[in-house]
């Protein structure tokens, strides 16, 4: 299976690698196909995905992550995600393999994100039924996919560093060697971390002005500027439209999130509700945009994918995103965040927390989850192709 990770990653605190000092055009470096060819694959018709698709995709799906033994399943509300945003062109961005009978067998998916401003990307998802494969099925799918996210790179317009990704368990053998197969090299690893919730949580004191505070709809878009402040200098990670930063929030779970405000006034240069807001081309500066209202210092964003604790064979609340703005780091807000989520989850009920991140981390993260009591359940990896 092809699968791109509807969980963000926590923190990712690595620095993205400098751009070669020269970049050919884009449409150069990505060479583009003019033309797509359907796989050829006998007994299966192609045509594009639709939103009436979703229940059978969800079906098909399911009997992937059954056959394969992946430590999540999918919901069908995740699966209806992936036709949403008004960024997205299913006639052209979509793929699936139709049997006799109408059901699907396999599929494609290429999505980019409309924000990206330092690495343009495209990313590739996708799977076969476990009865269709060894007919060469998955590498068609691939190549189709790969294609399709050439040609949108190209039209991006985007005279940046680009990539084509997907991600893939790294227990799961035959995908990763069909990744490698199509070109695509693991450049990046991320381990999903878990915490015994019977453990104590520590209680976590914050200086003067910072408060945590649970999240609300009037919080989040201050949220979202913080998010693009905190991540704004993280490998893979680009800014955050409006639009963006509420997609994919089937699974969000409100009140297990939490931030960090502070109350005292803005430091000199930022922004109050009452002026316009522009955001620079990183969806960053000024570095204390507060969209209104206090400052939201860091914030912790949660997820509840209740299909996935059969599967686990216990219950947990997942940290989708850590992020702390940089002029407020070193004051204890991340570990305050954590305790405050763990804190959630316990009052919620379930029995683990869990989050994901990657291996390369050189902040301190691993030590600050080591301390926490957080031990590695299981990773995963980012094949890619750098154009």
């Amino acid at each position: 299976m092809l699968r791109v990770t509807s969980r963000p990653s926590v923190v990712r605190m690595s620095t993205e690698p400098p751009a070669p000092p020269t970049l050919a055009p884009i449409a150069e470096r990505v060479a583009a196909p003019a033309h797509l060819p359907l796989p050829e694959v006998d007994g299966l018709v192609w045509r594009s995905l639709t939103l009436e698709d979703a229940p059978a995709l969800f079906g098909l799906t399911a009997a992937v992550e059954e056959h394969d033994q992946h430590p999540f399943r999918t919901s069908l509300e995740e699966t209806e995600e992936m036709f949403e945003g008004e960024w997205r062109d299913l006639a052209r961005d979509t793929l699936v393999g139709l049997d006799a009978d109408g059901e699907p067998r396999a599929y494609a998916s290429v999505d980019t994100r409309p924000g990206d401003a330092s690495v343009v990307r495209a990313f590739v998802q996708g799977a076969v039924h476990p009865r269709w494969r060894g007919r060469g099925v998955g590498r068609q799918v691939l190549a189709w996919s790969t294609g399709r996210a050439r040609q949108l790179l190209a039209a991006s317009g985007k005279e940046l560093p680009a990539r084509i990704a997907g991600y893939v368990q790294d227990d799961d053998a035959s995908e990763c060697r069909l990744f490698e197969a199509a070109g695509y090299t693991a450049n990046r690893y991320y381990s999903t971390l878990r915490r015994d919730l019977s453990l104590p949580v520590p209680e976590v004191a914050l200086g003067d002005g910072l408060r945590v505070v649970p999240w609300s709809p009037e919080l989040d878009e201050a949220t979202r500027l913080a998010h693009n402040d905190a991540f704004r200098d993280h490998w893979g990670s680009e800014p955050a439209t409006p639009e963006s930063w509420v997609h994919g929030r089937s699974m969000f779970a409100p009140e297990w999130s939490v931030l960090v405000v502070d109350d005292v006034a803005p430091a000199p240069g930022a922004v109050d509700g009452s002026e316009s807001v522009s955001e620079t081309p990183n969806g960053a500066a000024p570095a204390l945009i507060t969209a209104g209202g206090p400052v939201v210092a860091g914030y912790l964003l949660s997820g509840r994918y209740e299909q996935d604790w059969p599967v686990a064979g216990y219950s947990s609340g997942y940290t989708e995103t850590l992020g702390v703005r940089r002029e407020y780091r070193g004051r204890r807000i991340a570990l305050a965040l954590l305790s405050a989520g763990m804190a959630a989850y316990q009052a919620g009920g379930v029995e683990y927390a869990e989050l994901d991140v990657d291996t390369e981390n050189p902040s301190g993260a691993h030590g600050l989850y080591a301390s926490l009591g957080y031990e590695k359940k299981d990773g995963s990896r980012m094949y890619s192709i750098e154009l």
